[in-house]
């Protein structure tokens, strides 16, 4: 074994350690059930909407809130949309002949950002619980009681769920959200999870503090602050929504990339949490830092050492490293790896840290975000 394989062994090694610790970890506590005490409950809610350009979606959106599980006369739809085409129409003209949900539609001249926009729209809830969703994705009917049940417990702020079911199919989506589940389970059972997703997440009015104007992971920022004040925030798999997700490698980096790039930023500013807040700071963080920043350039590098390693032992022959790589992209891109279609969705993301590592170094960024049109089919 030449010097460059044995240090892509190294590198290997090291960048896997963090995986089997969390490994051990969960067979030790093994997370079972709801990490908070629920109890049933029934508060007031506020629906958070942000809106941009939504026509073609809009209408099935709404139809799909009025279908959820709880007294419409305890909720509010709060609206807030940039579009320049028929969305704030037909939104009134969907709701013009109830009496409830009752509807706030704040208009905005320009898009400035979806954290600003939410951050203006959270300020505007007036109800108990304030749910914020996404108009492309649909969510299971009793979630709005589950999530109740769960910010019943005095500990709990916040709550989100999972993607039960990917929209358009996509394995490698339902393989990476399949063990983000189960990281999100145990972080909730020690003491709170990092991520909060955009199709459902539910938080105590009075918690709620503004996120950043730049935001770019606007809904785990908050969440994030909420746990910096006092309160746990947890992840419930029995809160469950529906999103659409390509399996493409090319397609997949537009949807991922920018994500990647808001949840690297926020750890970075929130630097200092890290070591406080008893478990969170001690054990969440830490094992997001790994996964979201240092394990992606580990990669890098051991796919860089392992080809250099290859090319120097068989000379052309070690091209084989590479193509194999190639190959295995292909065949995950295409939903094609069978059993190992989770783990090529861990390298998946993988890449896109790398890619919003790159990025942010770069300086790129903002807070707006692109509408996936074929994404939006799947919706429909």
């Amino acid at each position: 074994m030449n010097r460059l394989a044995r240090a892509a062994a190294v590198v290997v090694a090291v960048a896997a350690l963090p995986y089997l610790a969390f490994l051990a970890l969960y067979g030790l506590v093994r997370p079972d059930g709801s990490p908070a005490d629920k109890r049933e409950a029934e508060p007031t809610v506020s629906i958070v909407l942000p809106t941009y350009n939504e026509a073609d979606i809009i209408e099935t959106k709404i139809a799909d809130l009025l279908e959820l599980d709880y007294p419409m006369e305890k909720v509010e739809l709060i609206v807030v949309d940039s579009s320049d085409d028929e969305t704030p129409d037909l939104i009134r003209g969907y709701l013009a002949d109830r009496d409830h949900p009752e509807l706030t539609l704040i208009g905005e001249d320009e898009r400035r950002g979806l954290a600003v926009a939410l951050n203006e729209a959270y300020a505007a809830a007036n109800n108990e619980m304030v749910v914020k969703t996404d108009c492309d994705s649909f969510v299971a009917e009793d979630t709005l009681r589950v999530a109740a049940a769960n910010l019943a417990d005095p500990d709990v702020a916040a709550v989100t769920g999972q993607n039960a079911e990917v929209l358009g199919g996509s394995e490698v989506e339902a393989g990476y959200r399949g063990v983000q589940a189960h990281i999100q389970t145990l972080e909730s059972h020690l003491d709170s999870t990092l991520i909060f997703h955009g199709p459902f997440s539910a938080f105590e009015n009075g918690a709620i503090v503004p996120v950043d104007r730049d935001s770019l992971a606007d809904d785990t920022e908050l969440a994030l602050k909420i746990r910096r004040n006092g309160k746990r925030v947890v992840f419930d798999p029995a809160i469950q929504y529906s999103e659409a997700s390509h399996s493409d490698f090319k397609k997949r980096r537009l949807q991922k990339d920018r994500r990647g790039m808001g949840l690297i930023r926020l750890l970075v500013r929130h630097r200092d949490a890290v070591g406080r807040y008893g478990k969170y700071g001690a054990v969440v963080l830490p094992f997001n830092w790994w996964f979201m920043v240092v394990s992606p350039w580990l990669v890098a590098l051991a796919i860089g050492l392992l080809t250099g390693a290859a090319l120097v032992a068989a000379g052309p022959f070690g091209l084989v490293v590479p193509t194999g790589l190639w190959l295995f992209v292909r065949l995950g891109g295409s939903d094609r790896l069978g059993a190992f279609q989770p783990v090529y969705a861990i390298f998946d993301t993988q890449v896109s840290l790398f890619r919003a590592s790159l990025e942010l170094l770069q300086g790129e960024g903002d807070g707006t975000w692109e509408i996936d049109e074929e994404l939006r089919e799947a919706f429909e």
